[in-house]
Protein backbone atom coordinates (compact mmCIF):
# COMPACT_ATOMS: atom_id res chain seq x y z
CA UNK A 1 0.00 0.00 0.00
CA UNK A 2 1.55 3.39 -0.51
CA UNK A 3 1.02 5.88 2.10
CA UNK A 4 -0.17 5.37 5.90
CA UNK A 5 -3.82 5.84 7.34
CA UNK A 6 -3.94 8.22 9.96
CA UNK A 7 -5.40 7.09 12.98
CA UNK A 8 -8.04 8.99 15.52
CA UNK A 9 -8.99 11.68 12.80
CA UNK A 10 -12.20 12.21 14.12
CA UNK A 11 -13.68 15.54 11.71
CA UNK A 12 -15.00 14.75 8.01
CA UNK A 13 -13.68 18.16 7.13
CA UNK A 14 -10.19 17.65 8.96
CA UNK A 15 -9.80 14.78 7.06
CA UNK A 16 -10.58 16.32 3.90
CA UNK A 17 -8.24 19.09 4.28
CA UNK A 18 -5.47 16.81 5.25
CA UNK A 19 -5.82 14.63 2.13
CA UNK A 20 -5.47 17.98 -0.29
CA UNK A 21 -2.44 18.74 1.58
CA UNK A 22 -1.13 15.39 3.09
CA UNK A 23 2.14 16.49 1.56
CA UNK A 24 3.03 19.38 3.80
CA UNK A 25 1.02 17.71 6.72
CA UNK A 26 2.96 16.42 10.00
CA UNK A 27 1.41 14.07 12.90
CA UNK A 28 1.34 14.65 16.12
CA UNK A 29 0.16 12.01 18.33
CA UNK A 30 -1.54 13.33 21.61
CA UNK A 31 -2.44 11.36 24.43
CA UNK A 32 -5.14 13.03 26.82
CA UNK A 33 -3.24 11.09 30.14
CA UNK A 34 -1.06 8.39 30.34
CA UNK A 35 -3.82 5.96 31.36
CA UNK A 36 -4.84 6.32 27.60
CA UNK A 37 -4.18 3.52 25.36
CA UNK A 38 -4.41 5.05 21.28
CA UNK A 39 -2.91 8.38 20.96
CA UNK A 40 -4.92 11.11 18.74
CA UNK A 41 -3.65 12.47 15.97
CA UNK A 42 -2.83 16.36 15.35
CA UNK A 43 -2.13 17.61 11.99
CA UNK A 44 -0.22 20.18 11.58
CA UNK A 45 1.44 22.13 8.82
CA UNK A 46 2.83 26.21 8.31
CA UNK A 47 0.18 28.30 7.86
CA UNK A 48 0.17 29.97 4.23
CA UNK A 49 -1.91 32.50 2.69
CA UNK A 50 -1.26 35.62 0.36
CA UNK A 51 0.36 38.51 1.90
CA UNK A 52 -2.33 40.33 3.65
CA UNK A 53 -4.93 37.67 3.07
CA UNK A 54 -5.40 36.89 7.03
CA UNK A 55 -4.41 39.86 8.86
CA UNK A 56 -4.83 37.84 12.12
CA UNK A 57 -2.13 34.94 11.33
CA UNK A 58 1.12 36.46 10.31
CA UNK A 59 2.70 33.95 7.80
CA UNK A 60 5.90 31.95 8.47
CA UNK A 61 4.82 32.42 11.72
CA UNK A 62 1.62 30.32 12.61
CA UNK A 63 0.93 26.59 12.83
CA UNK A 64 -2.12 25.46 11.01
CA UNK A 65 -3.59 22.84 13.11
CA UNK A 66 -6.27 19.89 11.99
CA UNK A 67 -8.44 18.02 14.06
CA UNK A 68 -8.17 19.54 17.30
CA UNK A 69 -10.78 17.46 20.09
CA UNK A 70 -12.99 19.83 22.05
CA UNK A 71 -11.20 18.89 25.74
CA UNK A 72 -8.04 20.42 24.17
CA UNK A 73 -8.57 24.30 24.47
CA UNK A 74 -6.47 26.88 23.65
CA UNK A 75 -4.39 26.47 27.17
CA UNK A 76 -3.14 22.91 26.28
CA UNK A 77 -2.10 23.80 22.88
CA UNK A 78 -0.18 26.74 24.20
CA UNK A 79 1.57 24.74 26.82
CA UNK A 80 1.83 22.00 24.31
CA UNK A 81 3.70 23.96 21.68
CA UNK A 82 5.63 26.08 24.23
CA UNK A 83 8.55 23.87 24.23
CA UNK A 84 9.22 24.86 20.58
CA UNK A 85 9.14 28.84 21.45
CA UNK A 86 6.97 31.19 22.75
CA UNK A 87 3.43 31.24 22.13
CA UNK A 88 1.70 34.82 21.20
CA UNK A 89 -2.16 33.68 20.94
CA UNK A 90 -3.92 30.33 19.91
CA UNK A 91 -7.00 30.94 17.66
CA UNK A 92 -9.56 27.75 17.60
CA UNK A 93 -12.27 28.07 15.07
CA UNK A 94 -14.80 25.65 14.00
CA UNK A 95 -13.63 25.43 10.29
CA UNK A 96 -10.21 26.63 8.08
CA UNK A 97 -10.78 30.43 7.06
CA UNK A 98 -9.20 33.81 6.38
CA UNK A 99 -9.41 35.45 9.99
CA UNK A 100 -9.19 39.28 10.90
CA UNK A 101 -8.25 40.80 13.55
CA UNK A 102 -10.85 41.01 16.52
CA UNK A 103 -11.00 43.50 19.49
CA UNK A 104 -10.16 41.86 22.59
CA UNK A 105 -13.52 40.94 24.32
CA UNK A 106 -14.25 42.94 27.45
CA UNK A 107 -17.21 41.47 28.55
CA UNK A 108 -17.30 39.00 30.96
CA UNK A 109 -20.68 37.89 30.48
CA UNK A 110 -21.49 37.66 26.74
CA UNK A 111 -19.72 36.77 23.58
CA UNK A 112 -18.70 33.57 24.95
CA UNK A 113 -18.47 30.60 22.84
CA UNK A 114 -18.48 26.59 23.90
CA UNK A 115 -16.45 24.21 21.71
CA UNK A 116 -18.80 21.27 19.68
CA UNK A 117 -16.98 18.83 17.71
CA UNK A 118 -13.49 18.54 16.55
CA UNK A 119 -12.11 21.93 15.71
CA UNK A 120 -8.76 23.31 13.73
CA UNK A 121 -7.00 25.79 15.36
CA UNK A 122 -4.14 28.64 14.41
CA UNK A 123 -0.72 29.04 16.90
CA UNK A 124 0.86 32.24 16.02
CA UNK A 125 4.83 32.11 17.44
CA UNK A 126 6.75 35.02 18.03
CA UNK A 127 9.70 33.51 16.27
CA UNK A 128 9.67 31.85 12.41
CA UNK A 129 11.97 28.82 14.02
CA UNK A 130 9.20 27.48 16.20
CA UNK A 131 7.11 26.22 13.24
CA UNK A 132 9.83 23.45 11.79
CA UNK A 133 10.33 22.80 15.85
CA UNK A 134 6.50 21.61 16.02
CA UNK A 135 6.48 19.75 13.00
CA UNK A 136 9.33 18.07 14.44
CA UNK A 137 7.72 16.85 17.33
CA UNK A 138 5.87 14.24 15.26
CA UNK A 139 9.43 12.52 15.47
CA UNK A 140 8.99 12.10 19.39
CA UNK A 141 6.66 10.19 21.68
CA UNK A 142 2.74 11.06 22.38
CA UNK A 143 2.47 14.82 24.43
CA UNK A 144 0.20 14.90 27.03
CA UNK A 145 -2.53 17.04 27.33
CA UNK A 146 -3.29 16.34 30.81
CA UNK A 147 -0.81 16.31 33.44
CA UNK A 148 -0.65 16.34 37.27
CA UNK A 149 0.28 19.93 36.97
CA UNK A 150 -2.40 21.03 34.35
CA UNK A 151 -5.15 18.73 34.44
CA UNK A 152 -8.12 19.43 31.89
CA UNK A 153 -11.10 19.04 33.57
CA UNK A 154 -14.18 16.37 32.48
CA UNK A 155 -16.21 14.73 33.29
CA UNK A 156 -18.55 15.51 36.78
CA UNK A 157 -15.64 18.21 37.64
CA UNK A 158 -16.18 20.19 34.23
CA UNK A 159 -19.86 20.35 34.58
CA UNK A 160 -19.47 21.78 38.24
CA UNK A 161 -17.00 23.99 36.75
CA UNK A 162 -19.28 25.20 34.33
CA UNK A 163 -21.66 25.25 36.42
CA UNK A 164 -19.97 27.66 38.87
CA UNK A 165 -18.82 29.88 36.50
CA UNK A 166 -22.40 30.29 34.63
CA UNK A 167 -23.68 31.86 38.32
CA UNK A 168 -22.90 35.93 37.44
CA UNK A 169 -22.84 38.38 39.82
CA UNK A 170 -25.60 40.24 39.37
CA UNK A 171 -23.53 43.89 40.33
CA UNK A 172 -20.85 43.62 38.04
CA UNK A 173 -23.39 42.55 35.34
CA UNK A 174 -25.62 46.00 36.25
CA UNK A 175 -22.39 47.68 36.20
CA UNK A 176 -21.62 46.12 32.65
CA UNK A 177 -24.46 46.91 31.22
CA UNK A 178 -24.65 50.25 32.42
CA UNK A 179 -21.54 51.37 31.30
CA UNK A 180 -22.77 49.63 27.47
CA UNK A 181 -25.53 52.10 27.44
CA UNK A 182 -23.66 54.55 28.47
CA UNK A 183 -21.23 54.35 25.32
CA UNK A 184 -24.09 53.76 23.08
CA UNK A 185 -25.99 56.53 24.25
CA UNK A 186 -23.33 58.60 23.65
CA UNK A 187 -22.62 56.82 20.20
CA UNK A 188 -26.28 58.06 19.17
CA UNK A 189 -25.69 61.60 20.43
CA UNK A 190 -22.88 62.09 18.18
CA UNK A 191 -24.81 60.48 14.95
CA UNK A 192 -27.62 62.83 15.68
CA UNK A 193 -25.45 66.36 16.19
CA UNK A 194 -23.77 64.92 12.79
CA UNK A 195 -27.06 64.71 10.96
CA UNK A 196 -27.72 67.90 12.24
CA UNK A 197 -24.94 69.66 11.31
CA UNK A 198 -24.79 68.09 7.84
CA UNK A 199 -28.23 68.72 7.55
CA UNK A 200 -29.00 71.34 4.17
CA UNK A 201 -25.63 70.98 3.43
CA UNK A 202 -24.95 69.69 -0.22
CA UNK A 203 -22.38 67.41 -0.54
CA UNK A 204 -19.59 66.45 -3.55
CA UNK A 205 -22.41 65.92 -6.51
CA UNK A 206 -24.41 69.11 -5.25
CA UNK A 207 -27.19 67.00 -3.84
CA UNK A 208 -29.02 68.14 -0.28
CA UNK A 209 -30.17 65.55 2.30
CA UNK A 210 -34.04 65.86 2.77
CA UNK A 211 -35.70 64.49 5.77
CA UNK A 212 -39.56 64.44 6.68
CA UNK A 213 -40.23 66.87 9.49
CA UNK A 214 -43.51 68.38 10.39
CA UNK A 215 -44.81 70.56 12.85
CA UNK A 216 -45.76 67.99 15.18
CA UNK A 217 -42.80 65.66 15.05
CA UNK A 218 -44.08 61.51 15.77
CA UNK A 219 -43.14 60.91 19.62
CA UNK A 220 -42.08 57.74 19.96
CA UNK A 221 -44.27 54.81 20.95
CA UNK A 222 -44.91 54.06 24.58
CA UNK A 223 -45.40 50.41 25.74
CA UNK A 224 -49.44 51.06 26.57
CA UNK A 225 -49.77 52.59 22.44
CA UNK A 226 -47.73 49.58 21.07
CA UNK A 227 -50.30 47.04 23.07
CA UNK A 228 -53.06 49.06 21.53
CA UNK A 229 -51.97 48.99 18.36
CA UNK A 230 -50.86 45.09 18.88
CA UNK A 231 -54.27 44.27 20.39
CA UNK A 232 -56.49 46.20 17.06
CA UNK A 233 -53.91 44.24 14.67
CA UNK A 234 -55.26 40.97 16.50
CA UNK A 235 -58.95 42.15 16.48
CA UNK A 236 -59.16 42.81 12.55
CA UNK A 237 -57.17 39.68 12.18
CA UNK A 238 -59.20 37.39 14.02
CA UNK A 239 -62.47 39.16 12.47
CA UNK A 240 -61.01 37.99 8.35
CA UNK A 241 -60.24 34.62 10.38
CA UNK A 242 -62.26 31.79 9.15
CA UNK A 243 -64.62 33.61 7.16
CA UNK A 244 -65.93 31.72 4.16
CA UNK A 245 -62.98 29.93 4.63
CA UNK A 246 -64.87 26.76 3.12
CA UNK A 247 -66.47 26.38 -0.28
CA UNK A 248 -69.90 25.09 0.98
CA UNK A 249 -69.45 28.42 3.54
CA UNK A 250 -69.67 30.70 0.68
CA UNK A 251 -72.40 29.11 -1.01
CA UNK A 252 -74.33 29.40 2.25
CA UNK A 253 -73.94 32.76 3.09
CA UNK A 254 -74.79 33.28 -1.21
CA UNK A 255 -78.42 31.29 -0.15
CA UNK A 256 -78.84 33.49 3.07
CA UNK A 257 -77.89 37.25 1.04
CA UNK A 258 -80.37 35.56 -1.72
CA UNK A 259 -82.72 35.10 0.41
CA UNK A 260 -83.11 38.08 2.37
CA UNK A 261 -83.18 39.93 -0.52
CA UNK A 262 -86.57 37.87 -1.56
CA UNK A 263 -87.48 38.75 1.55
CA UNK A 264 -87.17 42.20 1.33
CA UNK A 265 -88.93 42.32 -2.17
CA UNK A 266 -92.18 40.94 -0.82
CA UNK A 267 -92.44 43.24 2.05
CA UNK A 268 -92.00 46.19 -0.24
CA UNK A 269 -94.67 44.53 -2.73
CA UNK A 270 -97.11 44.02 0.67
CA UNK A 271 -96.44 47.52 1.24
CA UNK A 272 -97.28 48.84 -1.97
CA UNK A 273 -100.49 47.44 -2.27
CA UNK A 274 -101.49 48.43 1.49
CA UNK A 275 -100.72 52.03 0.27
CA UNK A 276 -102.77 51.37 -3.42
CA UNK A 277 -105.55 50.82 -1.21
CA UNK A 278 -105.55 53.37 1.00
CA UNK A 279 -104.48 55.44 -1.66
CA UNK A 280 -101.94 57.10 -0.89
CA UNK A 281 -99.32 55.92 -3.04
CA UNK A 282 -98.43 58.99 -5.28
CA UNK A 283 -95.08 57.77 -7.16
CA UNK A 284 -95.28 61.41 -9.29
Amino acid sequence: RRGTRVKGTGSGAGAAAASQTGASLAALAVKFTERQRSPHCLLVKEHQVREGADTAHPPRRTLFVLNVPPYCGPDSLSRLFSRCGHVQSVDICDKPGPGEKKDQLTSKFFDHKTAKGFQVAYVVFRKPAAIQAAKALSQEGPLLISTESRPVKTGISKWIASYEASIVDPKELKAEVDAYMQDYDKMMAEEEAKAAKEEGVPDEEGWVKVTCKGRKPGLPRTEAANLRVLEKEKQKRARKELLNFYAWQHRETKREHIAQLRKKFEEDKQRIALMRAQRKFRPY
